[in-house]
């Protein structure tokens, strides 16, 4: 099942932190409100499902400062800037660390409607990788030493005759761990476990 997603707002601002909670509110999202980047994270919000609507000036701890703080924590929620300045190389700082929109005060309440739903659709995808990666991971560590010994080498495309060469054993025992890990890792082709290895990969090279 799909969590349950909610835009979290940051904003040092209290007027403009109400002013999007009952925009949002009336759109029929959930929304959460922080008046700090420190609460926001203390909050425990960084981990769940959703966006961020971020203010990108703010004392103590500016938005693309905790921006990074995300990335650190492996957070997946998209973050959409607000600032009242326009800064265009702020923005383009923004967009490089992976934000989803910068948008500028005061903002047209489409456009950050349009920006959250993006922003949903692209946490919903995240989360699903995420889910997909956890349980790739779960069956590898299933797997015996011997048994990710081959699969390396099955994933590289050799012939059995070829891993018994490389590991010192005979084919009919590689035959064997072969099929262990195919039963293991739930699948029925090379091509299908290899995808499965370059989700990982591909998941650890993000991080």
């Amino acid at each position: 099942m799909t969590p349950a997603q909610t835009v979290f707002l940051v904003d040092d601002q209290a007027l403009v932190l109400t002013a999007l909670t009952r925009l949002l509110d009336a759109a029929g999202y959930a929304v959460r409100a922080f008046s700090c980047p420190h609460a926001f994270l203390d909050s425990g919000a960084a981990l769940q499902a959703g966006c961020l609507v971020l203010d990108l000036d703010m004392p103590q701890m500016g938005g693309l400062a905790l921006q990074q703080q995300l990335a650190a924590r492996a957070s997946m929620l998209p973050v959409i800037f607000l600032t009242g300045h326009g800064d265009l190389d702020s923005g383009i700082r923004a967009m490089k660390l992976g934000a989803a929109d910068f948008l500028t005060k005061p903002v047209d309440d489409e456009r950050l409607i349009a920006a959250i739903e993006l922003a949903f659709a692209r946490n919903r995808e995240a989360q699903r990788r995420g889910a997909e990666r956890a349980a790739i991971l779960a069956r590898l560590a299933s797997l015996t030493a011997r048994e990710r010994d081959v699969l390396e080498l099955v994933i590289e495309g050799a012939l059995n005759k070829q891993i018994a060469a490389a590991l010192g054993t005979a084919e009919k025992t590689v035959k064997v761990h072969r099929g262990r890990v195919m039963a293991k890792m739930q699948v029925r082709s090379v091509s299908a476990l290899v995808r499965q290895i370059d989700c990982v990969r591909a998941g650890a090279a993000g991080e």
